[in-house]
């Protein structure tokens, strides 16, 4: 077979060529107008697109996210809208068959071409394809495309209110802003969430297509690749020396000679063959044509997440091929590799080792466990037409620097464009796929149960290729909050459980197994796991729900307390295989609340600020777990008065900036403290091999748990997530209530490093309390070791002026690399209230070197408590390092930083300030 000479760029992961095709008219092209007779509304609209962003273009609202434009705009949401556009250069000969083709409809639609019905459309996230022939056959003068569009929230209100439809105990939904979500097939989140806004948008969200081929056209609108080893069956661990099997597969348009066949060629990534082939097994049916063939694995090289090893990529070119003639060809770009979610029994070589009976529950890549590290990620906009390459690059570059490599894509957003995993490939995040399911239970009416049918297969043919792609989950915090709130509500004979499982393992399961032997599939995101894997029976997974066994432990958790008396409390945090979310809400910075609000709300307690803030209680059983008269803005207020000096600055607005700043440093604290304390159950009888906390980005600006604000500026969480999960690290552990205290080194290396510990206490003034502890230390892969272990009541200091910072000094290497590594960490141990311990003025200097393009600071007089260098508005770019302590004797610290967009000409540098707790203490 012959090379590809022309591929597109390396972030297109797809190439299709038609070559029998007569017109492909990309609609984007067309000239649209979008129109409300209600209120005689007519204006430019465009493809792909939503009403609200081509409302706003047009100068018809304001910025959807200034101010309290989640309401005030509801005008919007709950009207019908529709696209109009003329089909210009069809070919209206009969010979031609002619399709209309939709890659996303968002979501109720009634489709009409030269004013006669064509179709209805009831899911967002489903690829829609239309014959429209005979339509076009019979249309007078130049075709014209209507799309109206209803409202989802009035039309969900009267799918809700049908005679006869089903219903549920109170409190199952969780209800944010709009109800009845769970009746469409749309993005959950799109009806609000205690993290954004409710703007349920309309519109052509994803590319569309004119079709026409002639009587032997071919067109492939999706495919399938899955690679995979000889032998694997999903959720189990395959055999590591057997072969790869490559299967693939087309979707197409048009007919199927019964004589086609398949050919494969795989390329590197200058376009040189390393091999081709014919696939075997052909499979024909009338809209798709498979078959697979076998690759000895010598030359294909192994794609690793970041940090793991390199990410080898390939190009895989897929011809459909008929009498020697290429009938269409689709090229996509993939990766050798195997992802299992292991969940198998504990065996007894694990039991010897140490580790507590039940099940395991961590991730495997090609054969090797590895400590997952990263957090969850959401819509990165309410409209994701505005979604674009440049800002997820931005974003994605900030999870490697952040030393993440895995993130949880979030049920209930919508389900994401090949683009974020072409990113993810190269860059090496995997990423835990989820189907759009979440905090609800949902019909199971034949209707619904095949559009989610639909849905699934389309999606997960869609992504499969992905080598990053590592899990596909049925939803979200289904087993471990919906279920039991149903079934604590009303147990009757279980009908709750057999809904769920009619969807999540009846429907969800085989769109997955039936389409890939690559990935894992779980039914919830938190689930204790399987009790029975049996690939004979038609359902292949029996879930262990509640079937545990004492003293075992199972599956994976999630962890809120707001209760923030309690955060930095051991053992008020789950001991489980893998922490899936957990976190606490935060304010953005003041450069980002000033892109959404007036100056006159830059207040903590403004009505807009508050509004802005959607973490409050729609009521139910849960409302127990939080400060029920204090949610939102009362709970970050309670935790910044508790540990750190209160702000007291004179001016408004800096008084604001402090606030908010503070509340960002006691998330980013608490987080710190679940981190290390997962990292260190990797060498504890839990096994603990992940730790992905709530949440990576914002949706938009305000009071959420990010760690990335919505510009991509970096909070102090993103700052502080870097730091711990950093290979190797030193860690404190503080039983408040009896005094104990414990240091442990943690290692998520695949081979045993060493190195030293050095322990030193200061006084608040800057002076040494005791000359400093060195302890040597051996750590082994993916493991713990304790370097300290005392009592505070037993100490001849008092905690209120003296501070302990640990060091470490190991020499390691990274996996799948020969280099020997220094790994260097440094954590402080303090007091739980730094508003109590004897802060004193650290001396600050901020100086910048202009010929390295790196700035330094140091600490004069005394400790500096969470330093934090601040960027001012106008500039987005991160510090290799931020909020950290400093002592008198580090003396000068140099901080490298990256400039990734820069509006005011360097004239940042100036503007950049540095402060510390102390300085929120100033009148």
């Amino acid at each position: 077979m012959r090379p590809l000479h022309q591929l597109q760029t390396a972030t297109i992961a797809i190439f299709c060529t038609a070559a029998a095709a007569k017109r492909a008219i990309d609609l984007s092209t067309l000239e649209w107008t979008l129109s409300s007779p209600v209120y005689n509304i007519s204006v430019p609209g465009r493809v792909p697109s939503q009403v609200h962003l081509d409302l706003y273009r047009e100068g018809i609202i304001p910025d959807p996210y200034f101010g309290l434009g989640d309401f005030e705009l509801r005008w919007v949401t709950l009207t019908n809208w529709t696209y109009n556009a003329k089909l210009d250069g069809l070919d209206t000969s009969t010979n031609l068959s002619t399709w209309l083709l939709f890659d996303g409809l968002d979501t109720f639609t009634s489709i009409e071409l030269c004013g006669e019905y064509v179709a209805s459309t009831n899911n967002q996230f489903r690829q829609y394809y239309f014959d429209v022939s005979s339509v076009l056959g019979s249309c007078s003068g130049p075709p014209n495309l209507s799309i109206n569009f209803g409202s989802a929230v009035n039309i969900t209100a009267d799918i809700a209110n049908e005679p006869g439809q089903e219903t549920w105990p109170d409190w199952v939904e969780g209800l944010f802003e709009f109800p009845n979500r769970q009746f469409v097939r749309k993005g959950q989140s799109d009806f609000g969430w205690d993290w954004g806004p409710a703007f349920a948008p309309a519109g052509i969200w994803k590319p569309a297509y004119a079709i026409q081929l002639p009587s032997a056209g071919i067109y492939i609108r999706n495919s399938l690749l899955d690679i995979y080893r000889q032998g694997q069956l999903n959720n189990l661990p395959p055999d590591q020396a057997a072969p790869w099997i490559l299967n693939a597969s087309l979707d197409i348009l048009g007919a199927i000679s019964s004589t086609a066949t398949l050919a494969i060629e795989i390329m590197d990534m200058s376009n040189n063959t390393i091999t081709s082939g014919d696939l075997q097994n052909i499979s024909t049916t009338s809209t798709s044509v498979g078959g697979s063939i076998t690759v000895e694995g010598e030359a294909c090289q192994l794609w690793w997440p970041a940090g793991l090893g390199p990410q080898n990529l390939y190009y895989f070119k897929i011809s459909l091929v008929d009498g020697g003639k290429t009938l269409a060809s689709v090229t996509k770009r993939s990766g050798f590799r195997t992802i299992v979610l292991n969940m198998t029994p504990i065996s007894t070589p694990q039991l010897s080792q140490g580790i507590a009976p039940g099940n395991n529950w961590h991730f495997e890549i090609n054969g090797h466990e590895f400590y997952a590290k990263g957090s969850n990620f959401i819509p990165p906009d309410a409209f994701w037409p505005r979604v674009t390459l440049a800002k997820m690059k931005q974003l994605f570059q900030s999870v490697v620097d952040g030393n993440q490599n895995m993130l949880r894509v979030w049920a209930s957003g919508a389900y994401s464009p090949d683009f974020l995993y072409d990113l993810a490939d190269e860059l090496g995040i995997l990423l835990w796929s989820e189907f759009e399911f979440g905090d609800a239970l949902y019909p199971v009416n034949p209707e619904f149960l095949d559009n989610c049918r639909e849905e699934a297969e389309y999606n997960v043919r869609r992504v499969n290729h992905h080598p990053s792609l590592a899990l596909w989950a049925g939803g979200n915090e289904l087993e471990n909050l919906e279920l039991p709130i149903a079934e604590g509500a009303d147990p009757g004979n279980g009908q709750w459980r057999k809904e769920y499982e009619q969807l999540f393992l009846g429907v969800l399961a085989p769109a997955v197994f039936q389409n890939s032997k690559s990935i894992s599939y779980i039914p919830s995101s938190t689930t204790n796991g399987y009790l029975e894997l049996n690939f004979s029976s038609p359902i292949p997974i029996i879930q262990r729900y509640d079937n545990v066994t004492a003293g075992s432990i199972y599956g994976d958790t999630d962890h809120y307390n707001y209760h923030s008396d309690v955060a930095f409390n051991l053992s008020s945090y789950p001991v489980g295989r893998f922490a899936n979310e957990f976190g606490f809400q935060s304010m953005p910075s003041l450069q980002t609340w000033q892109q959404a609000v007036l100056p006159e709300d830059l207040n903590f307690n403004s009505s807009t600020i508050i509004l802005r803030n959607h973490h409050y209680p729609a009521g139910g059983p849960f409302t127990d777990n939080f400060h029920n008269s204090s949610l939102g803005m009362g709970e970050m207020t309670i935790a910044a008065e508790l540990y750190y000096p209160v702000p007291n600055i004179a001016d408004s607005v800096a008084n604001f900036s402090a606030w908010c700043h503070t509340t960002q440093i006691f998330q980013a604290d608490f987080y710190r403290s679940q981190i290390s304390y997962y990292r260190r159950g990797s060498g504890f009888p839990e096994r603990q091999l992940g730790s992905l906390y709530w949440q990576l980005e914002d949706i938009w600006q305000a009071p959420t748990w990010a760690g990335v604000e919505y510009d991509g500026r970096w909070k102090v969480l993103h700052y502080v997530a870097k730091d711990i999960y950093q290979p190797v690290i030193i860690a404190s552990y503080w039983n408040y209530t009896t005094g104990d205290l414990t240091a442990y080194v943690t290692s998520d290396l695949w081979s045993t490093a060493s190195g030293s510990a050095t322990l030193t206490w200061y006084s608040y003034n800057g002076t040494i309390l005791a000359a400093p502890t060195t302890v040597p230390f051996t750590v082994g892969a993916l493991n713990t070791t304790q370097v300290l272990q005392t009592n505070t009541n037993a100490l001849p200091l008092s905690l209120k002026d003296a501070v302990l910072k640990m060091n470490i000094t190991a020499t390691g290497s990274l996996p799948n690399s020969n280099e020997v590594k220094i790994f260097k960490h440094e954590y402080y141990f303090h007091d739980l209230s730094l508003g109590q311990v004897n802060l004193q003025d650290p001396g600050l200097i901020l100086n910048y070197n202009s010929t390295t393009g790196n700035f330094t600071v140091e600490a004069a007089k005394a400790v500096a408590a969470w330093v934090w260098l601040d960027i001012p508005a106008g500039t987005l770019a991160n510090f290799d390092e931020n909020a950290f302590w400093l002592v008198p004797s580090d003396g000068k610290r140099e901080i490298g930083v990256t400039v990734k967009d820069d509006s005011i000409g360097g004239k940042w540098v100036k503007g950049v300030t540095v402060r510390s707790l102390w300085n929120n203490t100033l009148s």
